[in-house]
């Protein structure tokens, strides 16, 4: 749909021209995206879980072993994501496509067991990048088959922050000092200065192979951003758009976007997260800061934030279909006159 039609819609609505701010604009991004105008949200949620090998360099005080802990209660639904999904009748699958485990935690698209610890190694081989990458796109590609025309997306892995810190300081060169948060480790100042050393190494170690993002995922990244980003790359191919979540999402959205810039017109902004590397991320992925919703301070990750943002659009695409015209109303009122 064109834009000017997406406007033309949401201003025949029976309120003051912009009175419902970001909603109006999100609605407005959402029609855009769609190839044509959808009766309904048929929405579907991916969390794709990994570990990271970096874990064994102090970056994190959580065990690996939560990330496997944790997916596992996600598939059983006593996560807080699932209870987000459930309460918004979200359907939503949990993707391992590298948790450290012998056995697959939900849908088995398992690249390896975690990554490498990329002070020594690149986190990933080429093989290994496009096999999770693949995995992520094939996600939207079975949603666009199952009929879905809005999907959001979330992440689980212990270190997952670190590795999107690192990536996002590759991709722009942002000063770590801004944009290195303390992840899941609120309280523990040691780990952020641990986190922008190990970082720092790194970039300086691989900078010869990392002339794109494919480049920096591989070397400083995760198999989760990797799929996350085969997925939104997918999106932009499919025309489907979808809801971003937190920190970790939007770097890959940085990534995606720097691969193909017109990503961001599907990409629908949800919440700020509290990572300090948040609004890097955004602009690098073509969003601004002021599109951003909920200021929540969220950090949770899982996609919570993204299916919060989903219930206020599926609202406003209801309101859309369902509310009085200006010209309705008027045609009412000139009625009721006569």
């Amino acid at each position: 749909m064109m834009q000017g039609e997406a406007e033309r819609i949401t201003a025949s609505m029976a309120i003051p021209p912009g009175s419902l701010g970001l909603l109006e604009q999100q609605v407005q991004k959402l029609f855009m995206a769609w190839p044509e105008f959808y009766p309904e949200i048929r929405p579907h949620h991916f969390i794709f879980a990994a570990d990271n090998g970096i874990v064994t360099a102090g970056v994190v005080r959580q065990e690996q072993e939560i990330t496997y802990l944790q997916a596992s209660n996600m598939v059983a639904g006593g996560a807080a994501i699932s209870c987000f999904c459930k309460c918004q009748h979200v359907p939503y699958t949990v993707v391992d496509v590298g948790i450290n485990s012998e056995d697959a935690v939900g849908l088995d698209r398992k690249v390896a067991r975690g990554t490498k610890n990329f002070l020594h190694q690149p986190a990933m081989t080429e093989r290994e990048f496009w096999q999770a990458y693949d995995a992520g796109a094939e996600m939207v590609q079975r949603a666009a088959i199952a009929g879905c025309n809005l999907l959001s997306f979330g992440e689980m892995g212990i270190g997952n922050t670190t590795t999107s810190t690192a990536v996002l300081h590759a991709l722009t060169g942002a000063n770590l000092v801004e944009i290195t948060g303390c992840g899941a480790n609120p309280g523990h100042p040691e780990v952020i200065l641990r986190k922008r050393e190990v970082i720092a190494a790194a970039c300086k170690l691989y900078a010869p192979l990392m002339k794109a993002p494919q480049g920096i995922i591989r070397c400083v990244g995760g198999f989760d951003i990797a799929a996350l980003c085969g997925a939104m790359m997918a999106c932009h191919e499919k025309k489907i758009p979808f809801m971003l979540d937190g920190f970790i999402t939007a770097v890959a959205l940085a990534c995606a976007a720097t691969i193909q810039p017109e990503v961001s017109q599907m990409a629908i902004p949800t919440h700020m997260s509290k990572e300090p590397g948040m609004i890097y991320a955004l602009k690098k992925g073509g969003i601004a800061p002021e599109e951003v919703p909920i200021q929540a301070g969220l950090r949770l990750g899982e996609g919570t934030g993204a299916i919060l943002g989903l219930s206020m659009l599926r609202t406003m695409v209801y309101t859309v279909y369902n509310m009085k015209t200006m010209d309705e109303l008027m045609m009412e009122g000139c009625g009721a006159a006569k």
